[in-house]
């Protein structure tokens, strides 16, 4: 993965405006209790949210990848590079034969390979190949240039805070009892 550049200092980028900026003050006069700083925070995760999906969409394109194969190749890198058919199934969430065609499309391309397990000579073990992990990393990598360009604008110290407060927003929207307000 990519590194930051020099950070920026807050100062560079903090009297900068944004299309949020504008939006924000385009609401405000017809939702007199919106909160400026909840409305400006929600909507720029949502396009920051946007704008990784466009990034890693593009990736994709440039790897001649669809998102299926992507996402198969993931699930395969994040097991060691190996995994069985039902694991991945598991990882996911599809039925065995929907994984089996994928996997068949991935070693026409030369992503995977199929062995007999060493083992259990009824089990089979998917592996990505040299040319597998290549096309994955290189799509991996694209993202990651450009969370590190984007996150580059704030210090480590920044990134850490930012990351903790995102992490308590997040335990707050996974917990099992969310306020309604409706």
């Amino acid at each position: 993965m990519a590194h930051p550049e020099e950070p920026r200092t807050p100062s560079e980028t903090s009297a900068a405006r944004d299309w949020t900026d504008e939006h924000v003050a385009r609401w405000q006069p017809v939702l007199p209790g919106l909160d400026p700083v909840v409305e400006g925070a929600v909507t720029r995760m949502k396009k920051l949210s946007v704008h990784f999906r466009r990034v890693r969409e593009q990736s994709l394109v440039d790897f001649d990848l669809e998102r299926h194969e992507f996402d198969t190749l993931h699930k395969i890198a994040g097991r060691g590079g190996s995994a069985a058919p039902s694991e991945l199934a598991e990882d996911l969430d599809l039925a065995p034969a929907s994984v089996s065609g994928r996997l068949e499309a991935l070693e026409k391309r030369g992503f995977i390979r199929r062995t007999q397990s060493t083992t259990d000579r009824r089990r089979v073990v998917v592996e990505l190949t040299a040319a597998g992990r290549e096309t994955w990393l290189g799509a991996m990598d694209v993202l990651g240039h450009e969370e590190y360009r984007l996150l580059g604008v704030l210090s480590p110290e920044e990134r850490a805070l930012l990351n903790g407060m995102l992490r308590r927003v997040m335990v707050e929207a996974e917990s099992s009892h969310p306020t309604r307000h409706w």
